[in-house]
């Protein structure tokens, strides 16, 4: 049985039917889906995802990412994006496996190993594509293999995500990777305002304030915001607040107006249209739509 195959078998063995699954690794994550799912919003965090079977596509801003069993996902800072699985079916479900990114990880690690100064370099996109290698494959295999002995779990687990870690900052994506970390980097300025920015999404944005924790010039910030998530602060910001004015909607069968209300917007008509130019339909239509849905879309 090749890699892929026995990581598909555990895959299968411990999620069991469609959804997202926590597993007793920590920050290691299940996802399942046995047909084709329709296009949604979500927020996804910094992670590596590994497709084994099936075919997904994310887009971000203007890019579109559609990677499978022969690329790996990484994500490096919070993005508003939209996802789907676009190849998927009952024989052969979309499986895949998400470690989360731990930035005190990252950082530990980097002590041990070779430095290079990225404290002035461009940053570069926050998400992107990278070939898939045998060393990451074997590395995610083990991983699964602990889940059939957790008794191991809580030992070799930080080793074998330690040395998944180890041979990403030593590849392709050692820059991206090494700017989680780097507090002095531009990427890490630019996740500094992008926390800022979750944190008061619902106020009204003054991209001084934001540049300001970034320690950057407001030119400057824009530019390199820009460049990490594909989109200015203040569409960044719109994604956040119509997400989670879908999630009031949608969860807590709050009306289109207050929803609107509690996540910033002061008019009721720049809320709907502002909506649906995002998700396609105005709130009610949308939501009666959503409610047919699977939810776990909604969480990765």
């Amino acid at each position: 049985m090749s890699v892929i195959s026995e990581i598909a078998r555990l895959i299968e063995k411990h999620s069991g039917a469609d959804g997202i699954f926590a597993t007793d690794i920590p920050r290691l994550n299940l996802i399942r889906s046995s047909e084709p799912t329709v296009p949604t919003h979500v927020l996804y965090e910094p992670a590596i995802c590994i497709v084994v079977q099936g075919r997904k596509q994310t887009i971000l801003g203007d890019d579109v990412y559609i990677y499978d069993a022969t690329q790996y996902l990484t994500v490096s800072v919070d993005l508003p994006v939209l996802g789907h699985v676009v190849e998927a079916s009952k024989e052969k479900p979309y499986l895949c496996l998400r470690l989360d990114l731990d930035p005190a990880l990252i950082s530990a690690i980097m002590l041990e190993t070779p430095q290079e100064n990225l404290a002035n370099q461009l940053p570069q996109r926050a998400m992107s594509l990278n070939p898939m290698s045998e060393e990451l494959l074997d590395n995610a295999l083990r991983l699964l293999h602990l889940l059939e002995e957790p008794k191991h779990i809580a030992v070799l687990a930080p080793l074998v995500e330690r040395e998944f870690l180890y041979r990403l900052l030593t590849g392709e994506q050692s820059g991206r990777l090494r700017q989680i970390a780097l507090s002095e980097s531009r990427a890490q300025q630019v996740n500094k305002a992008i926390g800022l920015i979750k944190r008061n999404f619902r106020k009204t944005l003054r991209i001084e304030q934001v540049a300001s924790e970034a320690n950057m010039s407001p030119s400057s910030f824009h530019q390199h915001f820009k460049a990490v998530t594909s989109m200015s602060p203040l569409q960044y910001q719109k994604q956040l607040r119509l997400q989670e004015a879908r999630r009031l909607i949608l969860s807590q069968s709050l009306d289109a107006a207050t929803a609107g209300h509690a996540v910033g917007y002061d008019s009721p008509s720049q809320f709907s249209r502002e909506y649906a130019r995002l998700f396609g339909q105005p709130p009610l239509r949308d939501i009666a739509r959503l409610k047919d849905m699977p939810q776990y879309l909604f969480e990765a």
